[in-house]
């Protein structure tokens, strides 16, 4: 039984509601990467054959994770970016095809895309604020004959506004077009289910809700659509017998292997294990569970202070691990400077103050984030009737 409070001894030292952004490690993690170093300082590369092994745990994990088919959908990525930039880089793309998204997406699901404009390939964005109330319809009905791609994440950054995959992905299978997901406000905290959704490609970073450091995530691909994929980078670790050092011909992976072309990220890959392994412990419904009653007392919290009027939709179906609140009549950035300083680490996003507690946060911190809010309002006259 996993105790979160010994896990995660940050929440001695600090309100960390800031997930969305980069998280605290568990004390697993930072064990796992200690050993790891001691390893290495000690025995050198000796164990390398148990390293690769952990790999492969890895993989295995976030199959897991994501209900994926095969390990062999799963690629290793540096980061979220990269993992859009296969998709982006890799598809032949034809003169007049068009992408369709989102304009208020963070910039690694915009500038991959954008990019293809020199070729002739048109990113028509969505703007989200103008249709909140049925996005997917004004997505869907973006698209046409020539809609080769629609690129969405799965919860938009600023807002915590948590998107219908599963809506969106059945549109694009039945009408031939690629769905890629950004999954990096979702892969952790909230259940995801990649053949469910329909996705083709989905890609997210270890180091927001994964509880890992930055530097090591996941890129899936599904199987069907690998060899499609052109390759954009080459090197010895995607080849088919990646041990044959003297080989004079080169053949790709024929799994999702072929998109890392070189040494993997040994360090991260130990890490991220840990932290997966924990979250598959503790079992995704469960975190989901936990994170939601946190974000829904703030939600109570802060619609029952004057003066104060929360951003993020609070709908069964659009909630996420995201809550964001805005001063009605007055700057957020003294407020936010205050919980600052008063130990609540929180971000200023998308015009509001931006706060993502996780599974382990206490309630008692949640409480606490809440009488600092109110006393503030209080004490700096922004209580409005």
């Amino acid at each position: 039984m996993i105790d979160p409070i010994a896990e995660f001894p940050v929440t001695g030292k600090l309100i960390h509601l800031n997930h969305a952004a980069v998280s605290p490690w568990p004390r697993v993690t930072a064990d796992a990467v200690k050993t790891f170093a001691d390893e290495n300082l000690l025995r050198g590369s000796l164990a390398y054959g148990e390293w690769v092994e952990t790999g492969q745990r890895l993989r295995e994990q976030l199959r897991e994770l994501l209900n994926a088919a095969s390990v062999s959908e799963i690629a290793f990525v540096k980061n979220t970016s990269e993992g859009l930039s296969h998709v982006a880089a890799g598809i032949e793309w034809r003169h007049g095809d068009n992408i369709v998204g989102i304009r208020q997406e963070f910039p690694s699901n915009r500038f991959p895309w954008l990019a293809l404009q020199r070729s002739g390939v048109e990113f028509r964005q969505l703007d989200l604020l103008c249709c909140e109330e049925d996005p997917e319809a004004a997505l869907i009905a973006l698209c046409d004959g020539k809609t080769r791609l629609m690129t969405v994440s799965a919860v938009q950054y600023a807002s915590g506004f948590r998107m219908d995959l599963e809506r969106l992905g059945r549109h694009c299978r039945d009408n031939g077009i690629l769905f890629c997901v950004d999954a990096i406000q979702q892969a952790g905290v909230l259940p995801l289910d990649l053949r469910q959704i329909k996705a083709d490609f989905a890609t997210a970073d270890g180091h927001k809700w994964l509880l890992a450091p930055e530097g090591l995530g996941f890129f899936y691909i599904r199987e069907e659509l690998q060899e499609q994929l052109r390759l954009t980078q080459y090197g010895w670790h995607m080849a088919q017998e990646m041990s044959d050092y003297e080989a004079e011909n080169f053949t790709p992976a024929s799994t999702a292997r072929r998109f890392e072309c070189g040494s993997p990220n040994m360090l991260g890959i130990h890490a991220l294990s840990a932290s997966v392994g924990l979250l598959l412990e503790y079992g995704l419904d469960a975190v989901w569970a936990s994170v939601s009653e946190r974000t829904e007392r703030l939600r109570c919290g802060l619609g029952g202070m004057p003066g104060v009027a929360v951003l993020s939709d609070a709908s069964a179906g659009r909630r996420s691990g995201i809550l964001s609140f805005s001063l009605t009549r007055r700057d957020n950035s003294g407020l936010f400077r205050h919980l600052q300083d008063a130990g609540v680490f929180c971000a200023l996003r998308g015009g509001g103050i931006r706060m993502s507690p996780h599974f382990y946060t206490p309630l008692e911190q949640i409480e606490k984030t809440l009488i600092l809010i109110d006393d503030w309002l209080s004490s700096n006259g922004a209580r409005y009737p």
